[in-house]
């Protein structure tokens, strides 16, 4: 539909002799006063104002804004872009491939189905640290990785020539939200339109829940569920309410010896303890334009860990210095100054816009920090650390166990040495938060050259790894010599890509995890990564600790986690003398002159010269051609998944649950990772079960992750994380339920299967923030494909609940103040729930009646909210889903 233009917005922007049309804010009296990511939702509504799904109302509702209010408004927004990293994108591409399918069988042009808005795969989440600790790390590690992921490899290839307007960065490239940065993003777009260049913001939404790492350039954008990146690149808005916009003044500047990582830390503990769940961040102040560019992408990646939609910073003189660097042109960076400058979104940091509520953050009173054992938010001050970790040991060993303990042994290399609990195993310098920060990857590096100059040495017992988020790094360390010194404590280069920080951290050494698990040590990992939650890291591992890149090659240095800095040498130098972390540290002066000497524009633009053309493995795989897609039989990574079988053009009428059994009881803060693990897939459950019944060795079952496109080991890894606790069983970790059909404990999976074939749908009882974490969408596709109808928590986390609408499942919460247990709720009930079918008449009810019958025949009853919250996820519910709703507006 053509745009309507009620407020006569349309006009043109001159910018060095070339005429570009723009939607002028200034037309419309009130958006002046706006926060800066509420002026680019109203530009995306100036453009895409259609008089039916956008209206002069929605408009005129940004304009009016009050920033006190709760938000009500429904608006439709149009992303610019879509990006996706391998593990959520290889399942969009699946979708994307059925759908062609099921329109044909529809009546429908499989053609229709194609990106309407640009699309670009990273593949960055594959690659696992097999190797580490030699310089052939990355040689086999990428053999590896193209030997398991080849049958994925194959079918996004033949994605980049099915569709268009989708372009695949290939393997080893870097980390998505660092490719972002660096070169994907455009902070203002251009786009053809009608005969004339039109341009406007940047905005996209991604796959990856860190996709707000680009908020740090000035691009609004943040992560969805693969199931919604699907829509949107189909041309379907993000239906979204206006949100709450919290300002968050800084000022000051960080004090020597802190990095952005302990400001991250800080910023991310202040803002879970306020409450920034589905609201914007914005940054504002005086003390904006002293925050370095990569410190700011820093922050905004953190976003999901203190749970905001967004954590914005408006452009300014330092985004175009960063654009420059990066090898931007320069017709582009005008084209962003003055375009910024015109429509009131270049920083003005004497004005304040109006916000709903305030923080402030002194930077000078940041500490030195880490974060853990097992939640980013968990910030413990770097002085507090050891005697943290004493108190925190005490809920991971056994109540006997004599946590002193120590347990000789020998490694695969015959190295000797003792095990206990707090060991540090793993080291890894990883994840986008860090590796696109040159001051704290230098930092590593020059703590690494001091550390190796006195002679010190990383622990035996420790598994180090580097893992760069962009080449960009590993060229500025060859350049700054750092690589040698990095190398002598173990910090070879291992790979470009997430790998510790999603799961990928590679095996122990097989006698460490035999010691590991036989004594039932608490062994940890230290990583520079943004997630720490349990059984993500590594399954041998309990305690998982964030830190900044210099503090993870410290703790490798120390070797255990029970380690005063201040007062304990890290060793010794060639002369006896104690050598400790302040000895060593590097100081402003000296990361920043490294940094001058070493950073160039040259550096970046030879890196993204060829970007999508990828090495010679890449381009020698064999890629199948065709509009749709030849599912191979056999292949146990990519399947046609069951979505569409027997999808009618009308949606059959939604209809109350009843009788429904609870297939799992779960606690408070049950995470993404804990529904649906990325990590390894584990000997003996159904997911290996099913691999090795296809002639899958066990060496080559990859992780879940990576079988995303496989909708039958996803089902079967569903609530299959090996630190998930049921309550419907006692004292049992892993993915088990109680099967009421049989009277014993089984696999989640099994008992799943049970009940389907009787017939009986089923529940999920959780607790507060259910679905934390990583937007990962088979949490959701898993849980509607094991049967469960609805899921009814205290509150959900934004992308999840919107995921689990977007696959047909009711989320429904406890009335505000009750849980599972002050109801009296043990999950031995029948569930019925009445009031659904309201939804069949157009409208949405705000509560339904929940009716659960124990087994003497006592009832508990209560009034569940129904947490649809926008009439576009009513209309997704009532199709089944947001892809069924998507295919049936295509064949209309």
């Amino acid at each position: 539909m053509s745009n309507v233009d009620t407020f006569g917005a349309k006009g043109n922007l001159e910018v060095n002799g070339t005429s570009y049309e723009i939607f002028r804010l200034s037309a419309v009296p009130g958006l002046e006063k706006l926060p800066y990511s509420l002026k680019v939702l109203a530009e995306n509504l100036l453009r895409t104002e259609d008089g039916a799904n956008i209206t002069e109302e929605h408009i005129q509702a940004l304009a009016n804004w009050d920033p006190n209010a709760q938000p009500n408004t429904e608006i439709q927004f149009t992303p610019a872009r879509v990006i996706m990293q391998d593990f959520t994108g290889v399942p969009c591409v699946v979708d994307l491939a059925t759908m062609r399918e099921a329109v044909a069988e529809l009546g429908g042009d499989p053609e229709r189905i194609n990106p309407l808005a640009p699309a670009e795969l990273v593949i960055d989440h594959s690659v696992q640290i097999d190797v580490a600790g030699r310089r052939d790390a990355f040689e086999r590690n990428v053999e590896l990785e193209y030997e398991r992921n080849r049958e994925r490899y194959q079918f996004l290839r033949w994605g980049q020539t099915a569709f268009d307007d989708f372009k695949v960065v290939p393997p080893g490239t870097g980390i998505v939200h660092q490719v972002n940065i660096e070169y994907l993003a455009r902070t203002v777009m251009t786009r053809e339109v009608g005969g004339v260049v039109r341009a406007y913001p940047d905005t996209c939404v991604g796959t990856d829940s860190h996709t707000t790492m680009v908020n740090g350039l000035g691009v609004l954008g943040w992560g969805v569920g693969g199931i919604e990146a699907e829509a949107a690149m189909l041309g379907q808005p993000v239906s979204m309410l206006i949100p709450r916009v919290v300002g968050f003044k800084l000022k000051g500047s960080i004090p020597s010896g802190v990095t952005a990582t302990d400001v991250v830390l800080t910023i991310t503990q202040m803002l879970r303890q306020h409450g920034v769940v589905g609201k914007f961040v914005e940054f504002y102040g005086e003390g904006v334009a002293s925050v370095p560019l990569a410190n700011r992408a820093t922050i905004g990646n953190m976003s999901p860990e203190f749970g905001s939609t967004a954590a914005i910073f408006p452009i300014d003189s330092v985004t175009i210095d960063y654009l420059r660097l990066t090898g931007r042109s320069e017709d582009q960076l005008a084209l962003v100054e003055a375009y910024a400058k015109e429509q009131g979104l270049w920083l003005d940091p004497t004005f304040e816009p109006s916000f709903s509520e305030y923080l402030e953050l002194d930077l000078a009173t940041v500490v030195p920090s880490i974060a853990g054992p097992k939640r980013p938010q968990d910030r413990i001050e770097l002085g507090n650390a050891k005697s943290q970790f004493e108190h925190d040991l005490k809920n991971y060993v056994s109540g006997n166990a004599d946590s002193r303990e120590r347990v000789a042994v020998t490694d695969t290399e015959g190295k000797e040495f003792e095990l206990f609990n707090g060991a540090v195993a793993i080291a890894s310098i990883t994840s986008c938060t860090n590796t696109s920060n040159p001051s704290v990857m230098m930092a590593a590096g020059i703590l690494a050259k001091k550390a190796s100059e006195k002679g010190l040495r990383a622990k035996p017992w420790v598994k180090t790894s580097m893992a760069p988020g962009s080449q960009v790094v590993t060229n500025y360390y060859e350049k700054a010599g750092l690589w040698p010194y990095l190398e002598d404590l173990g910090f070879h280069l291992v790979g470009y890509g997430c790998a510790t920080c999603i799961g990928n951290s590679g095996p122990l050494d097989e006698k460490v995890s035999a010691a590991v698990n036989e004594y039932d040590l608490s062994v940890v990992s230290v990583l520079s990564g943004n997630r720490n939650f349990e059984g993500r890291i590594n399954p041998d591992v309990k305690m998982n600790y964030l830190a900044s890149p210099p503090l993870v090659v410290a703790y490798a240095l120390a070797g255990t986690m029970e380690f005063d800095f201040d007062t304990e040498p890290l060793g010794t130098d060639s002369e006896g003398n104690d050598v400790f972390l302040k000895d060593i540290w590097p100081t402003p002066d000296e990361v920043q002159e490294t940094i001058d000497a070493t950073i160039d524009r040259e550096m970046f633009e030879a890196d993204y010269a060829d970007v999508f053309a990828g090495d010679k493995r890449w381009q020698e795989l064999p890629t199948p051609v065709g509009n749709t897609f030849s599912w191979d039989g056999e292949s146990t990574y990519v399947r046609k998944p069951p979505y569409f079988e027997g999808m009618g053009l009308t949606p059959a009428p939604v209809g109350d649950i009843n009788g429904a059994r609870v297939l799992a009881k779960l606690g408070d803060s049950v995470t993404t990772d804990h529904i649906s693990p990325a990590g390894a897939i584990k000997p003996g459950t159904p997911a290996a079960q099913y691999l090795t019944e296809n002639g899958v060795e066990r060496r080559d079952f990859n992780s879940y992750g990576s079988r995303r496109g496989n909708h039958e080991v996803m089902i079967r890894g569903t609530f299959a994380n090996i630190r998930l606790r049921n309550q419907l069983l006692e004292d049992v970790e892993g993915g088990y339920t109680f099967n009421f059909l049989t009277g014993e404990q089984s696999f989640i999976y099994d008992a799943s299967q049970d009940y389907q074939n009787a017939g009986i749908p089923l529940v999920v009882l959780g607790g507060k923030e259910y679905g934390s974490g990583s937007s990962r969408d088979w949490a959701a596709k898993g849980t509607a494909l094991l049967g469960v109808k609805a899921v009814i928590t205290e509150s959900f986390e934004r992308i999840h609940r919107s995921n689990l609408i977007g696959m047909g499942v009711l989320p429904l919460q406890f009335p505000q103040g009750e849980s599972a247990d002050s109801l009296g709720l043990d999950g031995t009930e029948v569930f019925d729930i009445e009031g659904i079918t309201e939804l069949n008449e157009g409208t949405t009810p705000s509560t339904v009646k929940v009716t659960a019958t124990k087994a003497d025949g006592s009832i508990v009853a209560f009034d569940a909210v129904v947490r649809i919250d926008t009439p576009g996820e009513a209309d997704y519910y009532r199709n089944g889903g947001i892809l069924q709703y998507v295919l049936r507006s295509l064949v209309d």
